[in-house]
C-alpha cells in the first residue's frame, strides 16, 4: 500500500491526482503518525519529518516533479531495480527510462534536446546507466557528448526494433529504446567520429534539393551538419549571409 504523508500542499495535490489517475490503490495521513501494517510505500516531502526505522520505503519528491515522485514510488513497490535509459539515436530518438524490469516513462523528442530529457530524468537516480544504440552514429556522439555526468554503454542495436503492427505506427523508436536499455553493451565516455566522404556528398546533395537547386552549402557546413551542431535549414541560411 501506498501512502501520500506530507504538509507539502502541492506536492501532496500533484501526487494524489497522478496516483488516482493511474488507478493506484493509496491512502493519506499527516506524516510522523504511526503507519497502517499493510503500508509498503510513503510518498513524503523533502522536509518532511519522520522518525527512523519506520520498516517500509520512504520516497521524498520535490512539489515540480509529482509524476516522478509517483513513478519511484511505484517503483519501490514493485521491489526496486538501477535505473537504465535506453536511447535508439537519430533524427528524433526513441527513449526508454527502465527501473529493474519496468518501463517507467518514454520520450520520443528532437534530438536536440534529447540529453535535456535525460538529464532531468535522471537528476534523482542513483548510480543511472545510459545505453545507446550504436547505429545514426554521428547523432548518437552528439548525444554522448551532451550526456551529463553519467555511465555510459555503446550497444549492438541490430535487431531492436521490433515489427510494427496495425496502430503502432511511430513506436519503433522508442520500442527499441527499451529493447537497447536491456542489452549489456561496451562502457565508453565518449564517441568522436568524423563524417565520411559519402556522408559529406550526401548532406551537400540534400542542402541542394532542399534549396530547390538554388545552392549547395560547402565542406565545412556539411561537417557541421553531420556532427548535429546545424541543421540544413541553418547551414544554407549561414551560406546565404
Amino acid at each position: 500500500m501506498i501512502v501520500v504523508a506530507t504538509e507539502d500542499f502541492e506536492l501532496y495535490h500533484g501526487v494524489v491526482n497522478e496516483l488516482r489517475e493511474r488507478g493506484v490503490e493509496f491512502t493519506t495521513q499527516e506524516p510522523a503518525t504511526s503507519l497502517d501494517r499493510e503500508t509498503d510505500v510513503v510518498i513524503t516531502g523533502t522536509d518532511d519529518a519522520w522518525p527512523d526505522g519506520l520498516g517500509v520505503e520512504l520516497v521524498r519528491g520535490r512539489s515540480d516533479r509529482p509524476r516522478q515522485v509517483v513513478e519511484r514510488a511505484l517503483v519501490a513497490l514493485r521491489g526496486g531495480g538501477r535505473t537504465i535509459v535506453g536511447i535508439d539515436p537519430g533524427d528524433r530518438p526513441g527513449i526508454a527510462i527502465c527501473s529493474g524490469a519496468m518501463i517507467v516513462e518514454a520520450f520520443h523528442v528532437p534530438l536536440a534536446q534529447t540529453a535535456a530529457v535525460i538529464e532531468t530524468t535522471l537528476n534523482e537516480a542513483v548510480d543511472p546507466l545510459v545505453r545507446i544504440g550504436d547505429g545514426a552514429r554521428l547523432k548518437g556522439a552528439r548525444i554522448i557528448d551532451d550526456l551529463p555526468d553519467v555511465s555510459v554503454e555503446l550497444v549492438d542495436e541490430t535487431g531492436t526494433t521490433p515489427a510494427l503492427g496495425s496502430g503502432a505506427r511511430g513506436m519503433g523508436d522508442v520500442l527499441a529504446a527499451a529493447n537497447i536499455a536491456r542489452i549489456e553493451g561496451e562502457p565508453i565516455e565518449e564517441r568522436a567520429i568524423e563524417p565520411t566522404a559519402g556522408e559529406i556528398a550526401a548532406i551537400k546533395r540534400r542542402s541542394r534539393e532542399q534549396s530547390g537547386g538554388d545552392r549547395t552549402i560547402d565542406e565545412v557546413l556539411a561537417r557541421a551538419v553531420a556532427r548535429g551542431e546545424l541543421t540544413i535549414a541553418e547551414a544554407l541560411k549561414r551560406h546565404r549571409e
